[in-house]
């Protein structure tokens, strides 16, 4: 069984730094791609980034590109978020998956496993 334990968030001022950090149990962490998703109040689910198995490639929703940077460490069986010149749109509860394969996967669906989340309020 998967496991996914995020942390890092936390309340940061309007144009301040965080970085989330999302552990992972299982020895075939690094076969698969990991994604970032966030769900603020009353809101859908949303993408904000992906990284594909090895680290080589990633993706991120046009909201936050720019600003978030998604890194894994397979050795680690972890995967960060660094988020930068953050908004007050960015609050929400933030979310680590593992996708069902090795690419990026920007879609909810792709997933098999999530984490229970961090939250992440910016003031303005």
């Amino acid at each position: 069984q998967v496991q996914l334990v995020e942390s890092g968030g936390g309340l940061v001022q309007a144009g301040g730094s965080l970085r989330l950090s999302c552990a992972a149990s299982g020895r075939t962490f690094s076969s698969y791609a990991m994604g970032w998703f966030r769900q603020a109040p009353g809101k859908e689910r949303e993408f904000v980034a992906t990284i594909n198995w090895n680290g080589a490639a990633t993706y991120y929703a046009d909201s936050v590109k720019g600003r978030f940077t998604i890194s894994r460490d397979n050795a680690k069986n972890m995967v960060y978020l660094q988020m930068n010149s953050l908004k007050p749109e960015d609050t929400a509860i933030y979310s680590c998956a593992r996708a069902g394969g090795p690419q990026l996967a920007p879609r909810p669906a792709n997933y098999m496993y999530w984490g229970q989340g961090t939250q992440v309020t910016v003031s303005s």
